[in-house]
């Protein structure tokens, strides 16, 4: 849904003049200018909260310092921001605590509470470029609006020849929704500890603070579990197609969450139940109604198994999964799924969720489930993350919508909007395309707040853009796929809703391009976006 512009005039004239001559184009635009020397302050995605531009550009030199407050996360996001730029830059960039005059200023303050968790201001002059925020959080966010404000060459890994300059004025940024995920599916196919790494490290430059593991599935299980070690060993072994499969030790996942957490991501771990659950049963033979182990399976069929219900058992092993994995994950949430269980009649799957849930609980942890959770009774405080269609049944949304009117939170993430592994069109080489094509405007072009007919706008956690794997083995897949798509979801989830405008966002859009490039992320360029020439 469009939404007029709020951004102050100057801004909105630069991108107008960016896009003029491109009305009227058909399905190839024609490409943007060259990106500018200094690039227009509001010209980053997210768009940010508010812009005033004005007054001289800052220019890093030589001799330009980082200067931090005493605090230890300021130094951390200080190193941080260093390593960014000392190999394209070649400057020594040094870190001090001296509160001199000019350089590049962090600082935390806890005064101004409107930046809230992670917002920011960022005010650039041309004797010094500070960064403020009142959390840390908040001061990695402005790292990476910095980034995106120099030219994309910064991101390169050997010397760049500049020069490095960020429009005069100030930025003050802070996000929509609190819930900003994307979600990696790693069991369908199973991706190693350095290529999720990799994946949140190009999350984190557009503000996407979520990231939702897909640990386990008929295909594979991915994370070992002391109590149910073949779990691991067993289930894990194998992946769609027949390949290796593997899982990650504790250790590994470990990393996975610190990396996260250096990039102030939380990782939000899910165990799929009662259904997708076929290389669990493959693991057990006591999981099974039938006391007999299944195959393992290594198509892409769905639906077609379930944990036994009415079995003691297989809440001893629930209790086990979920108490070692609200161990080993520092966030606040635990998603078991509940999707597709189309296996399990609705009373079992009904008594399933009412004894599950409060193990949850009884871990420190807060459930979610994929919207299905709301045909039983959702837990207090749980989200319920919607997957369905523009074209799902009045029904199914209206129980949703129920569920969100008595107090459940939604993570929007309807399948023919961002669903990231959905094909843009019928020539792309990988991915699927049950809920239609899903070109890069019709990811972007549309509103959270109003999607849902019947829930309440308050009740709308943010959104996550699923990447499921079927088709999906390298990291060159997922970068295809996710980007530039992901972009607008990481949009769609922190600008204010008054910012959302399909025209002037692709004219953005197309300034990442080289900064993409420059990062070495694979990504599908659109005919419906003016990439730059060159």
């Amino acid at each position: 849904m469009r939404q007029p512009r709020t951004f102050p005039r100057l801004f909105g004239s630069l991108l107008l003049v960016a896009a003029a001559g491109l009305a009227g184009i058909g399905a190839g635009p024609a490409p943007a200018p060259a990106t500018p020397e200094i690039r227009p302050l509001g010209q980053i995605v997210p768009a940010p909260a508010s812009v005033s531009p004005g007054g001289s550009a800052y220019t890093l030199t030589p001799w330009t310092p980082i200067r931090v407050d005493d605090s230890r996360e300021t130094r951390r996001i200080g190193t941080y921001l260093a390593q960014l730029l000392r190999p394209s830059t070649g400057y020594a960039l040094p870190l001090t605590d001296d509160r001199g005059p000019g350089g590049i200023r962090l600082r935390l303050s806890s005064g101004d509470r409107s930046l809230g968790d992670e917002g920011y201001r960022l005010e650039s002059t041309r004797g010094a470029l500070t960064l403020t925020a009142r959390k840390p959080a908040g001061l990695f966010h402005a790292v990476q609006t910095l980034r995106q404000l120099l030219p994309a060459s910064v991101e390169k890994d050997t010397r760049q020849s500049g020069p490095w300059k960020v429009a005069g004025g100030t930025i003050t940024d802070s996000p929509r929704y609190g819930y900003r995920g994307a979600m990696l599916d790693v069991s369908r196919h199973f991706f190693t500890v350095e290529q999720v790494k990799r994946y949140i490290d190009q999350l984190a430059l557009y503000k996407i603070n979520k990231l939702h593991l897909h640990l386990s599935d008929d295909q594979g299980w991915r994370i070992a579990v002391d109590s149910w070690p073949r779990l691991a060993t067993y289930g894990g072994s194998t992946q769609v197609g027949g390949g290796p499969g593997g899982h990650y030790t504790k250790a590994q996942y470990k990393e996975i969450l610190g990396h996260a957490a250096s990039r102030y991501l939380e990782v939000v771990p899910e165990i799929d139940m009662p259904g997708h659950t076929n290389a669990a049963l493959a693991s057990y033979a006591e999981l099974n109604c039938s006391g007999v182990a299944p195959p393992l399976y290594t198509g892409t069929e769905v639906g077609f198994s379930s944990l036994c219900v009415p079995k003691p058992v297989t809440y001893d092993f629930v209790d086990d999964v979920i108490r070692e994995l609200a161990a080993l994950t520092p966030g606040k949430y635990l998603h078991i799924g509940g999707d597709e269980a189309h296996s399990t009649s609705h009373a079992d799957y009904v008594a399933f969720m009412d004894k599950v849930q409060p193990m949850v609980a009884k871990y420190g942890k807060t459930v979610v489930g994929w919207h299905q959770l709301t045909g039983a009774t959702p837990a207090k405080g749980a989200l319920a993350q919607y997957w369905g269609l523009d074209g799902t049944s009045a029904a199914e949304k209206a129980q949703v919508a129920k569920a969100a009117q008595n107090g459940t939170g939604l993570i929007l993430s309807p399948a023919d909007r961002i669903y990231l592994d959905m094909k843009y069109n019928k020539d792309t080489p990988l991915g699927l395309a049950w809920a239609g094509y899903v070109e890069v405007r019709r990811s972007y072009d549309w509103d959270p707040g109003a999607y849902l007919p019947g829930a309440p706008a308050s009740a709308v956690a943010g959104v996550e853009a699923p990447l499921w794997s079927e088709t999906i083995s390298t990291s060159d897949h997922i970068e295809f796929m996710a980007f530039p798509r992901v972009v607008g979801v990481a949009e769609l989830g922190w600008s204010p809703a008054s910012t959302h405008d399909w025209e002037q966002y692709r004219v953005r859009l197309a300034a990442q391009g080289p900064r993409m490039s420059a990062l070495g992320i694979d990504y599908y360029r659109s005919p419906q976006v003016p990439w730059p020439s060159g």
